[in-house]
């Protein structure tokens, strides 16, 4: 009971949704204590003025709501992207890279506030614990972290509503009973996860999908667009400059409008179990592709290389919540330190789920036409130094192959 006593002001990430309302009161009734409640704006798509009358119905007297979608785009996901990153082959990050932002500002306002603890509402089975938590720690190390559904024992929907009809806690009528699945969005995507989707047999229903239509459902003429890049991030489409959160959007309507950017897998969760998610990440899947492709004609053959072996590194520590790391910040300067030079632009078809490169050009390329030619290249590349390159290489294999050792053998 003295922990709970201890607390006399907490920061809770708040959505407004029946879980963060429930924890909303259940903080006050448990902790006794002040609660202040911070809801973020990035891109999720939804009202957030609801979630601040909510707070103030609960009595809350600091309420901060935020919107934070070019921070987001700017300072979190363009960064990522400079890398490429993808985790276990497919997952484009949606929900990874937001952690960070919401636990930096949440400890913001706590030492704006003088608050003593910060909560969230994530689940003890999942990642996003994790993530909210490392980065408290990372930002204060002293602050004290409380976490209702590792505390309480609300185990269940059925008793979140027990618990919000007897504090009288508004559940908009499509939460009763059992939802089919929960969502959690942002500018980068949505993630669908739970209830119907957890049986990785069954094919998702239509309904599933937030974000895009279905690539069968999509124009049957194709979409060219263009994207200007300046240091490895995108700065236009079609010509026309755009802020980061901005351009995101766009693409994101343009993904949505030609069913690209649909994934569903089972992927490690960092906390040790298989987990089924279905990911929309339209805009996201667009920028991936159109960076690779301007970066295939500006970086160094041994430059890109070195960045596509640490990107699984990095995907990870951006998985398991290390945004704040030294490791990750280490591996950030070098990615950034690559992107001087992937300056320029490409061309993208868009058509039915497909995102293909079509033409790509920079006042940087390495891409030597008279040295690449078929034609005659009037003396730019001597074929006969090849003859030399070769032997050289087979020079291991050739002794290999005199003592028996033949067809690469050990």
């Amino acid at each position: 009971m003295s922990a709970h006593q201890d607390v006399k002001k907490v920061v809770l990430a708040y959505s407004g949704g029946l879980d963060t309302s429930v924890i909303l009161r259940w903080l006050q009734k448990t902790y006794n204590c002040e609660v202040v409640t911070f809801t973020a704006d990035l891109g999720q798509g939804e009202e957030l003025e609801p979630a601040r009358k909510k707070a103030e119905m609960f009595g809350v007297k600091e309420i901060f709501v935020e919107d934070l979608r070019e921070t987001f785009v700017k300072d979190y996901v363009f960064p990522m992207f400079r890398a490429n990153t993808v985790y276990e082959g497919q997952y484009l990050l949606g929900t990874s890279i937001a952690r960070p932002l919401i636990a930096k500002r949440q400890i913001e306002i706590a030492e704006a506030v003088g608050a003593d603890a910060v909560a969230h509402g994530a689940t003890g089975k999942g990642n996003d614990q994790v993530r909210f938590e490392l980065g408290y720690y990372a930002l204060k190390p002293d602050v004290k972290v409380i976490s209702p559904w590792r505390e309480w024992e609300l185990t269940s929907r059925t008793k979140l509503l027990e618990f919000a009809e007897e504090n009288q806690i508004p559940v908009t009528k499509d939460k009763r009973g059992e939802a089919p699945f929960s969502v959690d969005a942002n500018l980068l995507h949505s993630s669908s996860e739970g209830k119907l989707l957890e049986d990785p047999a069954v094919a998702p229903d239509e309904i599933v999908f937030q974000r895009t239509i279905s690539p069968e459902a999509a124009p049957d003429k194709a979409t060219e667009i263009s994207i200007d890049f300046v240091n490895g991030d995108p700065v236009a489409i079609n010509g026309v400059a755009m802020t980061p959160a901005t351009l995101l959007t766009r693409l994101n309507e343009l993904g949505r409008d030609n069913g690209i950017g649909r994934l569903d897998i089972v992927e490690n969760r960092f906390v040790g179990m298989k987990s089924r998610g279905i990911y929309e990440t339209p805009g996201g899947t667009i920028l991936l592709a159109a960076h690779r492709s301007i970066e295939s004609i500006t970086l160094d053959r041994e430059a890109a290389h070195l960045k596509d072996s640490i990107m699984p590194r990095y995907a990870e520590l951006i998985y398991n919540g290390f945004w704040f790391s030294p490791e990750r910040r280490m591996l950030q300067a070098l990615i950034d330190a690559s992107q001087h030079s992937v300056n320029g632009r490409v061309r993208m078809k868009l058509y039915k789920g497909n995102v293909v490169c079509v033409g790509r050009e920079s006042p940087n390329s390495l891409y030597d036409t008279r040295v690449v030619t078929f034609e005659d290249d009037e003396g730019a590349y001597n074929q006969q130094d090849a003859q030399g390159f070769i032997k050289l290489n087979a020079l291991r294999l050739r002794l290999g192959g005199q003592i028996g050792r033949r067809g690469g053998a050990l």
